[in-house]
């Protein structure tokens, strides 16, 4: 039998039973049955090298043991798992760790709000907030961003197809040029013209929200000089900045949060996805304290108490209370740009770009469909890496923070012998 036929033998189940909108089990067609660090293994026994770590939710890798033995305790002690809002020692064990190890050390002060599980929540909260406190309804978003699946956080997301899938329309949103040049103007020359423009006091916007890299669109990384502007003109017209640190924030680019070297303070960060340490859901939304004008379940959720995420994410913390962890994924961030540039240089028919920063980088290829084709040879081949951008022209590396150098090369070394073969 042929592979192909295998895999869909295999699939049938998720085939005939499962909604279609489901999307990586159709690229990545095995069933997957264990993970450690940053390999998964399937039923067939066969070996995946992970360079895309839960699309950024497993920056500590598969199953830390340490984690996994304070879960395993938790449970068999009876421990709360579900408790909402309520105090428990797991909630303020948390609170107390994110305050010493991050919030203090960097001079950042913050209430921490725990909105629903999901990215999507963080930025749905934080866009409330920010409506609340202004008193203003637009939001200013940017160029292939993309900030989740609900209404509020699509409105701001540029995909068309994601947008579309609404069904209704999306107001209340003005999309800007992201770090780029239009018209033969930058990009802040071009916001500063429209809020000069628009500058009545009626029209102003009350936000405005960005991604330091973008991931979903296209793993486009914003210099720190475009960010310290764009927080300039935050504070000259009086428009709340909210970073959506979901995908590149917890160490993805080096630093806890992304936006670190440009030296910014945001007015609200959203975390979600790794923040909950061992891939269980979880986010915090951090929003200044003057700004924290909540009314008492105002804005709410069933499962914002997920107290095994509390405990995961608490040693998660744990590598932060040093640089050594900061500077080893700096450290090896260089060797993934370095196998970049040599794909790029071995392979010139792709006619790729590096893109991204720290763990969070691509190589863009402009051909229609070759990204796809080569991350499925690679799958083929025991790697698991996907695309993105508008039309998947970025090949995407998102391998969790822990793994090796030996790790690092042996993904490359796959992903190379996929290009050979796919452009033979």
């Amino acid at each position: 039998m042929t592979t192909a036929v295998l895999n869909n033998e295999k699939m049938k189940t998720f085939e005939e039973l499962e909604s279609s909108v489901r999307s990586y089990s159709r690229g990545w067609p095995t069933i997957f049955t264990k993970a450690k660090g940053y390999k998964l293994w399937d039923i067939d026994g066969k070996e995946y090298i992970d360079f895309f770590a839960g699309a950024g939710a497993l920056n500590y890798g598969h199953n830390n043991d340490v984690m996994q033995q304070k879960l395993i305790e938790y449970i068999q002690n009876d421990g709360i798992i579900h408790s909402l809002d309520m105090g428990t020692t797991p909630r303020k064990n948390f609170l107390d760790q994110f305050n010493d190890v991050i919030l203090k050390p960097r001079q950042l002060d913050y209430k921490i709000m725990f909105p629903g599980p999901t990215g999507t929540n963080t930025v749905e909260s934080a866009l409330k907030i920010a409506r609340k406190v202004t008193g203003r309804d637009t939001v200013i978003s940017f160029t292939n961003a993309f900030h989740g699946m609900t209404i509020g956080s699509l409105s701001v997301t540029g995909n068309s197809f994601k947008r579309h899938g609404a069904g209704i329309p999306l107001h209340h949103s003005v999309s800007m040029p992201f770090d780029e040049y239009v018209e033969d103007q930058d990009s802040i020359a071009y916001l500063e013209r429209f809020l000069e423009d628009s500058g009545s006091g009626v029209a102003l916007p009350a936000a405005i929200i960005l991604e330091t890299v973008q991931g979903e669109g296209g793993i486009n990384a914003a210099s720190m000089e475009w960010l310290k502007k764009v927080e300039s003109i935050c504070k000259r017209w009086d428009i709340l900045l909210i970073i959506d640190d979901v995908q590149a924030g917890c160490g993805r680019t080096g630093t806890f949060f992304s936006f670190e070297p440009a030296g910014i303070k945001p007015d609200i960060i959203c975390l979600s996805k790794s923040i909950g340490g061992i891939g269980l859901p979880m986010a915090i939304t951090l929003i200044k304290p003057e700004f924290d004008q909540w009314g008492p379940g105002e804005h709410n959720g069933t499962f914002r108490g997920n107290n095994l995420a509390f405990i995961a994410a608490t040693e998660a913390l744990t590598n932060w209370e040093t640089d050594a962890f900061s500077n080893s994924i700096q450290q090896k961030a260089n060797l993934i740009r370095e196998r970049i540039e040599s794909i790029i240089n071995k392979f010139s028919t792709l006619q790729g770009e590096a893109r991204g920063r720290g763990f969070m980088q691509g190589i863009v290829i402009q051909e229609a469909d070759l990204a796809n084709k080569i991350c499925a040879e690679a799958f083929n081949r025991g790697l698991i890496v996907e695309t993105s951008g508008p039309n998947d022209e970025v090949v995407k590396f998102l391998p969790p923070l822990i793994i090796e150098e030996e790790g690092i090369n042996n993904g490359f070394d796959i992903l190379e012998e996929a290009i050979k073969q796919v452009l033979k």
